[in-house]
This record gives C-alpha cells, sequence and structure tokens, in this order.
C-alpha cells in the first residue's frame, strides 16, 4: 500500500524525530517531514478511516489493514488545539489526499515546538519501504513509502 506525504516540507528519515518514542521506531516504522513554514494543509496519507482525529494528529486506517498515524510537530498537544483547524470529523471515510487539518508550521515553531511531522504505520512489525529519500523535497499527496505489512 502507497502512502502519501500528509504535508509538503524536506523528508526526514523517522529517527531523525526530536522526539525519542518516534525516533527509537517504537510507535511504528515511517518517515518524517520537516514542514515549509507557512499555512498549509495536511492530507489523509491513505484511503480508510479517521479512527483517531485531534488538531495536532490523526489515525487513518485502511479498510485492508494498517492505519498510518500523522503527528503534526512535536508535543503540539499542549498547544490544545490553538494554530489547528480540522476539515474533517473522526470517524470520517477519507480518500487518499483529502485535506484533514489545516496549520501553520511557523506558527508552531514560534511557539517554541518542532514543527517535524512524523508519518508512522502501526501495527507492521516489517519496514516500509522508502520512496523518497532523507533530504527529498516533498509535496503533500506525494507517494512518500510503500508499507510492507
Amino acid at each position: 500500500m502507497q502512502v502519501l506525504a500528509p504535508v509538503t516540507g524536506t523528508s526526514l528519515d523517522v529517527a531523525d524525530v526530536p522526539d525519542p518514542v518516534f525516533a527509537s521506531g517504537m510507535v511504528g516504522p515511517g518517515l518524517a517531514i520537516e514542514p515549509r513554514p507557512g499555512p498549509q494543509s495536511a492530507v489523509a496519507p491513505i484511503a480508510g478511516r479517521l479512527a483517531k482525529l485531534h488538531p495536532h494528529a490523526f489515525l487513518v486506517v485502511s479498510d485492508t489493514g494498517p492505519g498510518v498515524l500523522v503527528h503534526l510537530g512535536i508535543d503540539t498537544v499542549q498547544m490544545h488545539g490553538d494554530g489547528f483547524t480540522l476539515l474533517a470529523d473522526e470517524l470520517d471515510v477519507v480518500r487518499a489526499g483529502q485535506e484533514i487539518v489545516t496549520w501553520d508550521p511557523g506558527y508552531v515553531t514560534g511557539t517554541g515546538r518542532s514543527a517535524v511531522c512524523a508519518v508512522v504505520v502501526l501495527d507492521c512489525p516489517a519496514p516500509s519501504e522508502p520512496l523518497q529519500r532523507p533530504g527529498s523535497t516533498v509535496t503533500a499527496a506525494d507517494p512518500i513509502f510503500d508499507i510492507r505489512c
């Protein structure tokens, strides 16, 4: 299954996420994106159901397998939704590339937090196959890796 970039920016190895839980791979395999500054929309990385939706993070679970978690920035839960606007509702069925949240990574960094986005596959013991090398420029909805579960 192909996973799309939820945001526009520069791809990073998941080990480069400035959070030890994501960086260690404990949450799951995937990658990270350093988002470009300025307002943008975060899109669904796969088609499926929005199993969880918070302003700073969302989980899309496919009908055929794993879920993909998108976490917009690090420690952004502490922002209590400030700077994020939801464009969908929890439990909605979404298509890959559909806009889910608008946000401004520059606003996040202005609060002293990292805007790096983790994109990880849950309940998938096998590693993912990257389609983008670290340092690549990606646009929201570009394919970034394939899930091999």
